[in-house]
């Protein structure tokens, strides 16, 4: 198995605060990987520390580089992607232009990676930073990553804040640099559904300790215990999970897909929503 990273007793912290704290954890080369969790579960952190950005408090990051400047070969699109107060062709080209390539490579790359996620190049190339959707920025911010043709590509996000259209085409983009070039994606996100139609796998973070690890999905607490052993998990939009044998109400549930069972609503039925029984 080929890797592009391995952590060994990773702590990291601001101040007197451990954000992150990972014994081992590998992540394979050439794969496309989901990073899940609540807001404060440390997913930004671990990001930044895979970019090379910031050094572990304690332990070890080891990126297998395949060059002597690993810097270049890794891309990172923070949740907030920053555009240059230029055109949209200025804003893809710049990481070219800083590594000395010439301008006909640089018009055909930046044509190509516009492309890759769904921006008519002809049309996007002369456009200005502020005449930009949501959507588009986020898009064009991608294309800049996408553009140096990176060994690795960090997500922090990318679909926060976009239609439909664009979370499609960046998930196309996605796919498209795995398969054609072999990037290694480490990508965070909110939108499960989305991860899990991209992702081979998915890292579950839970208070900056890796929970779990693999296509399971992950279930917080709060839980409520109903008669004899079962519990009950409300969620926001009215489904409901039943589990038995729930150790206490901040439980975290790793649920493989094949375990759950949907029922729909039945008359009379005691749970007026859809409920899914968890077999332990």
């Amino acid at each position: 198995m080929d890797l592009a990273y391995r952590l060994e007793g990773v702590r990291h912290c601001y101040g007197n605060k451990t954000v992150l704290c990972i014994d081992e954890q590998a992540i394979e080369l050439n794969r496309i990987v989901g990073i899940v969790g609540h807001n404060g579960s440390g997913k930004s952190t671990l990001l930044r520390l895979l970019a090379l950005l910031e050094h572990p408090t304690r332990g070890k990051v080891h990126y297998f580089a395949e060059s002597k400047e690993p810097m270049f070969e890794v891309a990172l699109l923070p949740q907030e992607p920053y555009l240059l107060r230029r055109s949209v062709f200025s804003n893809v080209s710049y990481g070219l232009e800083i590594r000395g390539c010439g301008k006909n490579e640089i018009r055909q790359r930046v044509y190509d990676a516009l492309s890759w996620v769904g921006l008519d190049p002809e049309g996007f190339a002369c456009r200005r930073w502020y005449a930009l959707s949501g959507g588009e920025a986020q898009r064009v911010a991608l294309a800049a990553r996408l553009v140096l043709r990176p060994r690795v590509l960090l997500l922090d996000e990318p679909t926060t804040s976009v239609d439909a259209e664009s979370g499609r085409k960046i998930r196309e983009a996605i796919l498209k640099a795995r398969n054609e070039w072999g990037t290694t994606v480490i990508v965070s996100s909110h939108d499960r559904q989305w991860l899990f139609d991209v992702c081979d796998t998915i890292i579950h973070l839970f208070r900056g300790r890796v929970v779990g690890s693999g296509v399971e999905n992950i279930v917080f607490g709060p839980w409520r215990k109903l008669e004899g052993d079962l519990w009950i998990k409300i969620f926001p939009d009215g489904q409901k999970f039943l589990c038995p044998g729930v150790p206490g109400c901040d439980a975290v549930g790793l649920i493989d897909p094949s375990d759950m069972h949907m029922f729909p609503e039945a008359t009379g039925s005691k749970y007026k929503r859809r409920a899914c029984c968890i077999h332990g």
